[in-house]
């Protein structure tokens, strides 16, 4: 094992402990993935919520055989300080993974560096080892499972009985995608299999399983009446690690000539579809604590027919409750619930999915003249600040290799382009910092701007943020090469961020990303520079509505506004001359929405264009000042 493996430090917040749980249930959540997966690599934080470290706050019997320790909230590492939990830090405190899923991630990930053999945690992470690793504020599902349903079950545990008489939403929500058709690679195959074992009216047994079976000392307790699915053979048999017998996967002639369409849909064993994975692990201590506390009020749980079978079948994946003893869980003996009545079930499909009935609309039918035209007539056209250093540039040709873009894979070209790219923001960067600022570059990527700025602004603090681990390894690895003391890095959700700052930057932020770094910067009353992109990627969230300001709502609908969006995109080099200049008009339409939107919060702010324009076909720029 390596030894720097062993000097990591991870932080869970505490709030408050009732009976086997301990709060917020992300720590509960973190503690029982650590149990799962019997990891000790992590030096253990509990940080108080309140200023109060006492020993007595806390049942050692929630923690299982983990050594916790107790830190007041100012003993973090600075790092840490600007992080919502949980988090974890390496020893040289530089380097910080905050936010449930990318912690639980990196949990996996090192635990199975450090043993290799662990290969049932690492298929945690799911097909391509993409499980939770879409932001939750772009993945409706992440959303879910990372903040709404260890939300709603902490509120409605605290509720007041009057409130807790009904379901709450996200739990119905979950309840109707537990009943949605599963979809995995290779479905078809497996559907297939389906369709040959409907046809020959055969029970399917989970395969080398009795009522119980045994791997590696784990056992495996089945209900006999719980084994009929061919789906429930193929999720038990990768999780024993066996292979679905031949007979299973032979199909007859006619089941090949079947066509996709007319083949029967897979049903879900676990939160994902098929398989156990993360989603499962983070979700268990909720519905747990769910069903325990509406069980002991003596609530009917015939309206969630499938999270009881789910919470039923995950029970028996093995490890799963020795970790939940580890962790003082008393999981519940559930009865098999019938499904609930037609008219209960139209109760589930009735629960708001806002975004899909705002986003369904997604393919638009002509072009944008007509939206174009219909703000000019209102008196609305893109217009652009002109450039206040047009050629200002850095002297690169005397800057350390590892501050130069072109020092890694790209090309000549490409890397002329990066450099003039960061001429404009490091100069626009440059005119609003003053010493001691502090500078966040959101959407770091490789650190190509925020590695330029602790270069050439020692007297100022640069964080680097960003959601993918690599791009930030790389990163942190040109800082080290650079000997910088001045630059942090988070990889983090944007929303994991909760640190003070004087200035935001972004890099050709993606799609929805530029509002949530704007929103960011509003907040703290920072000023920004930032260059969006993928604008055809903009579309309503959970927090954001478009049109963002008042004067283009007035005047233009969702759907009018999202035309300007996906002909924003239309700026590549190999387009006609005419249709380029249509994509940049529609740009600034948007970017000038973006800017009155900002205005309306106190805030100055220039749209200008980048120089040479040719260094991007995204090449517009936002400097906003608070006002």
């Amino acid at each position: 094992m390596k030894d720097s493996v062993t000097e990591e430090h991870l932080y869970l917040g505490f709030s408050h402990q009732y009976r086997d749980c301990i709060f917020p249930l992300h720590t509960s959540i973190s503690l029982f993935l650590l149990s799962y997966c019997d990891c000790k690599l992590f030096k253990v934080f509990l940080v108080p919520t309140g200023e109060d470290v006492d020993d007595q706050f806390v049942t050692k019997s929630c923690f299982g055989d983990l050594e916790v320790h107790l830190i007041s909230r100012c003993q973090l590492p600075v790092v840490v300080q600007s992080c919502c939990l949980p988090a974890v830090v390496v020893k040289d405190g530089k380097f910080c993974r905050a936010g449930l899923s990318v912690v639980l991630r990196h949990i996996i990930q090192k635990t199975y560096e450090a043993d290799p053999s662990k290969k049932d945690v690492l298929e945690l992470l799911g097909f391509k080892k993409t499980c939770l690793k879409a932001c939750a504020e772009v993945s409706q599902w992440t959303r879910l499972c990372e903040i709404s349903i260890p939300l709603t079950v902490e509120r409605f545990l605290t509720a007041s009985p009057e409130h807790c008489q009904t379901i709450p939403p996200d739990i119905l929500q979950l309840e109707r995608k537990l009943g949605e058709p599963v979809r995995v690679h290779n479905d078809d195959k497996i559907r297939r299999q389906k369709l040959q074992q409907q046809k020959a009216g055969a029970k399917a047994a989970v395969p080398g399983l009795g009522k119980e079976a045994t791997e590696e000392g784990k056992t495996v307790e089945m209900h006999e009446h719980s084994l009929p699915s061919l789906e429930l053979s193929i999720a038990f048999s990768k999780l024993l690690v066996q292979e679905v017998p031949d007979g299973v996967s032979r199909e007859a002639p006619h089941i090949r000539r079947t066509k996709t369409s007319d083949l029967p849909l897979l049903d879900h064993v676990f939160a994902e579809g098929l398989y156990f994975t993360l989603a499962d692990v983070v979700l268990l201590p909720c519905i747990h604590q769910f069903l325990v506390f509406s069980k002991k009020q003596g609530k009917n749980l015939v309206n969630l027919p499938l999270i009881t079978s789910w919470y039923r079948r995950v029970q028996e994946v093995p490890g799963v409750k020795k970790a939940a003893s580890k962790c003082n869980m008393e999981l519940l003996q559930l009865p098999e619930l019938m499904s609930a009545p037609e008219e209960q079930l139209q109760d589930f499909s009735s629960v708001p999915d806002e975004l899909e009935e705002e986003n369904e609309d997604s393919h638009f039918i002509g072009g944008p003249r007509p939206t174009m035209t219909k703000l000019m007539e209102n008196g609305i056209e893109a217009k652009f600040s002109p450039h206040p250093c047009p050629s200002w540039t850095l002297d690169w040709t005397n800057l350390p290799s590892a501050v130069n873009p072109g020092e890694g894979k790209m090309s000549r070209d490409r890397a002329l382009r990066k450099q003039q790219q960061l001429n404009n923001l490091v100069a626009a960067v440059t005119k609003l910092a003053k010493p001691g600022d502090v500078i966040v570059d959101f959407c770091s990527g490789g650190g190509h701007v925020g590695i330029v700025l602790a270069h050439v602004m020692p007297s100022c603090q640069v964080v680097l943020i960003e959601n993918k681990e690599l791009s930030l390894m790389r990163a942190k690895d040109r800082s080290d090469e650079l000997g910088l003391n001045n630059i942090w890095f988070i990889q983090a959700n944007l929303d994991y961020f909760n640190g003070t700052f004087n200035i935001g930057v972004a890099l050709h932020a993606c799609g929805v990303a530029t509002d949530m770094v704007i929103e960011h910067c509003v907040k703290s009353r920072a000023a920004f520079v930032i260059s969006p992109c993928c604008y055809g990627f903009i579309q309503n969230t959970v927090k954001f509505k478009y049109p963002r300001s008042h004067q283009f709502k007035e005047i233009l609908s969702y759907k009018e506004h999202m035309i300007l969006c996906r002909f924003a995109d239309q700026t590549a080099v190999q387009l006609p001359p005419e249709r380029r200049l249509i994509g940049k008009q529609c740009m600034g339409l948007v970017d000038l929405d973006r800017a009155w939107a900002a205005e309306d919060r106190n805030y100055s702010v220039q749209v200008i264009s980048m120089e040479p324009e040719s260094c991007s076909p995204k090449n517009n720029m936002f400097v906003g000042i608070p006002a």
